[in-house]
């Protein structure tokens, strides 16, 4: 079984914790754990580095060849880049640079490549296309289990 992950970038105070949580719940550990991410910074890369350290398996679809230039942070930066290199496989989309249609694309590569997805997610509209509300929608629209992980409340920012 494989585990996506689909979520915001940005995790108010209490999410990150709440999702790791369930993760050492819900999860196996070791050769067991296959799990899809897009590397993205807060959920994404929070989920890559989980499995990891529970000595599972990372499998990467990037949405665009330039991926990195879009991350917000230095550290963000290097922690994709750490990740990346403990991949088992990487698939990258078709563009050139981050784009709209690319992290549609990588949203929906990433969902067609699990079986569950988890998705650290306030359940708002998304804020442009390829959000966590698209790809939410598109693996339920696929019959894909979704584990919807928040806090009730919390707002993001």
């Amino acid at each position: 079984m494989r585990f996506g992950i689909t979520g915001h970038r940005l995790l108010p105070p209490g999410i990150a914790e709440r999702a790791v949580d369930h993760w050492r719940q819900a999860l196996p550990s070791g050769a067991g754990l296959h799990a899809v991410s897009s590397l993205a910074d807060g959920a994404d890369q929070l989920f890559a580095a989980h499995v990891l350290a529970a000595g599972g398996t990372l499998e990467v679809v990037l949405p665009s060849a330039g991926y990195a230039a879009s991350l917000a942070t230095a550290g963000s930066r290097a922690r994709f880049e750490s990740l990346l290199r403990a991949a088992a496989t990487v698939v990258t989309m078709p563009y050139a640079e981050p784009c709209d249609q690319g992290f549609l694309a990588a949203g929906q590569a990433l969902v067609d490549r699990c079986d569950h997805l988890f998705a650290v997610w306030d359940g708002r509209p998304t804020r442009g296309p390829g959000g966590t509300a698209d790809v939410v929608a598109y693996a339920r629209a696929r019959d894909r289990p979704v584990t919807v992980l928040w806090i009730d409340g919390v707002r993001r920012t």
